[in-house]
């Protein structure tokens, strides 16, 4: 082939693929900037189905790329020095774009559909490359506001900007108890004066909820988180609530939560944004939760590279807690990622299929997490060296896991493995850390509740499948026996009618394979006897079937039962007279 048919097929080549890219984000733009029609209207199934729309497009616009390039060249595509000269000429086209770290991403995503790549290839994807400067953020964060000695003005000209009050009374109300709020958190309204407050221009929806998010500064004070979180009622949007506290902003932004809908752009400019609010949370869960799951995973292979540089040092090994009868669970002691690959064959009475698991994450992926459901990323033929692993957990994968794992020359695949954040299973907390354990018992009882809230049973109540993050919160992650709530059948026991039924240690009465029996759950809470007996004053109607009916028929009606991703005590009072 002459050099000039090269340019052709390289040209050809490269503009197919930024079609595709342009086309991906023309979408996304465009099913982003439906949440404040959903918001104002309050339309939860039209913010559900365009939150798996959203999250469903990447994958099919990849598949339809790698088609298309398919049927332009076909085998002769994967010649690896024709898809390095398409990838150089990508760069090039990419190079001064504010989005270029999403369009790396996007290229990654085609080359190793294309080429089925086992590792990494520096020459065909783009691997280290940093993340592009901030563009200048005029049109991401507004003209920032300084407050006057009658603080109430400039805050209602800032909630004017974002467009969602329905009256100016409702605004000037609201002003009021913003300013009510932060002189009972700070200081008195008037010593205000000076105080700069710096907002990204476009509000985070999420659910049915939205939020302003910024940071104010005091003179002579360090900055601090300025977010206001509205609710709409009867058509009506309100300040709902205000965070100051890094604690409940990492919450908002927490990885047990959906994606938030934005329309501020360049991405890079955000997370720029968001980073000194929440200095302690990695770059890879800003972006996915800004919708960028998958550059998100870019990110988070990137710092797998860096930790494996020390795999000298230390090795991964199985993570602490009880061992899975589904899932290998490990990581490096270091690290705050869990890995987790299923088993060949579950113990009894796990009857699930391999498939019915990955059913179960795609599932909780796609379904509102509501904080209670651990975020989790999907990696394939993830290659390690073998000297990373401690014997024992090579051994575990050579006999359990070789549907999952192939170990060859010295080299660990991981064929399909779930990457998550790291949480202390509860049991284990509440041996280790007796002083915390009654407030974490409480709130577990609290996310089982959560959980019924947005349609999520379970299925194991044992104290091994929950965790409790670093800001003491209890969450779910094992999902291989969730289901949805309206799926189940709650029961009462039927009591015995002799005493051979009393002593039977079988059933003695007909069970579906769906049936639920609460009042067996006290069998299972497996805690000590004064935890068990504050649950049980707290919660205990969880072992009632009639609150289990109760939220299905509030769910199967279409209610949307919201959960506040904040405490009560930053929620807004109505503000009295200074």
């Amino acid at each position: 082939m002459t050099t000039g048919a090269h340019t052709g097929t390289r040209e050809r080549g490269t503009r197919i693929i930024l079609a595709g890219y342009r086309a991906y984000r023309c979408r996304f733009a465009r099913i982003t900037a439906r949440a404040r029609r959903h918001f104002l209207a309050q339309d939860a199934e039209g913010m559900k189905a365009d939150a798996i729309e959203r999250l469903d497009l990447y994958a099919k616009v990849v598949g339809r790329m790698a088609a298309a390039l398919t049927r332009w060249q076909g085998e002769g595509l994967k010649d690896p020095t024709r898809w390095q000269r398409i990838k150089n000429a990508y760069a090039l086209e990419i190079e001064a774009t504010p989005d270029r770290e999403i369009a790396e991403t996007f290229f990654n995503s085609i080359t190793r559909r294309l080429f089925s790549t086992v590792g990494i290839d520096p020459a065909l994807e783009f691997i280290d490359t940093p993340l592009p400067a901030p563009a200048p953020a005029d049109s991401l964060v507004l003209r920032p506001t300084t407050l006057s000695r009658t603080p109430e003005d400039e805050v209602y000209h800032l909630l004017e900007h974002f467009s969602l009050h329905a009256t100016p009374a409702d605004m000037e109300r609201d002003a009021r108890r913003i300013v009510a709020q932060l002189a009972k958190t700070i200081c008195h309204p008037a010593d205000l004066a000076g105080t700069r407050i710096e907002m990204i221009a476009e509000p985070f929806f999420r659910d049915l909820g939205a939020y302003l998010v910024g940071h104010m500064q005091q003179p002579g004070h360090k900055p601090s988180a300025f977010v206001l979180a509205l609710r709409c009622k009867g058509g009506a949007p309100n300040v709902d609530a205000l965070l100051q506290e890094e604690k409940q902003v990492r919450i908002l932004f927490s990885y047990t939560r959906s994606h938030f809908f934005v329309t501020a752009q360049p991405p890079v400019a955000l997370v720029d944004f968001l980073r000194p609010l929440m200095p302690n949370k990695r770059i890879a869960e800003l972006y996915i939760s800004l919708g960028y799951h998958k550059h998100g995973k870019t990110e988070l292979y990137r710092e797998l590279r860096a930790h494996l540089a020390v795999c000298g040092a230390e090795q991964f090994d199985f993570s602490p807690g009880q061992r899975g009868m589904v899932m290998i669970a490990f990581n490096m002691p270091s690290d705050d990622l869990v890995y987790k690959v299923i088993r060949d064959r579950f113990d009894r009475p796990k009857t699930a299929s391999r498939n019915e698991v990955m059913a179960k994450y795609d599932f909780v992926f796609k379904h509102d997490r509501a904080g209670r459901l651990v975020d989790v990323q999907t990696f394939e033929d993830l290659t390690v060296d073998a000297c990373c692993f401690t014997p024992r957990l090579l051994a575990e994968f050579e006999t359990q896991a070789t549907a999952a794992v192939d170990l060859k020359d010295e080299r660990v695949i991981l064929r399909h493995v779930y990457v998550e954040r790291r949480v202390t299973p509860l049991d284990l907390f509440i041996r280790q850390r007796s002083g915390e354990s009654r407030a974490v018992i409480d709130d577990y009882g609290r996310a089982i509740k959560d959980l019924a809230r947005i349609n999520v049973f379970p299925g194991d109540m044992l104290l091994k499948n929950f965790g409790v993050t670093r800001l003491g919160r209890v969450v779910f992650y094992d999902y291989d026996e969730l289901c949805p709530l309206t799926e189940c059948n709650f029961r009462k026991l039927p009591p015995p009618r002799d005493e051979m039924e009393t002593l039977s240690a079988e059933p003695w009465f007909m069970v579906g394979e769906n049936d639920v029996f609460p009042e067996e759950f006290r069998f299972f809470l497996g805690m000590p006897p004064d935890l068990k007996k504050r649950f049980l004053a707290r919660h205990e109607e969880l072992l009632t079937p009639r609150f289990w009916r109760e939220v299905q028929v509030r769910i199967q009606a279409g209610e949307w039962i919201h959960i506040h991703p904040y405490d009560n005590k930053h929620r807004l009072k109505k503000p009295r007279p200074f």
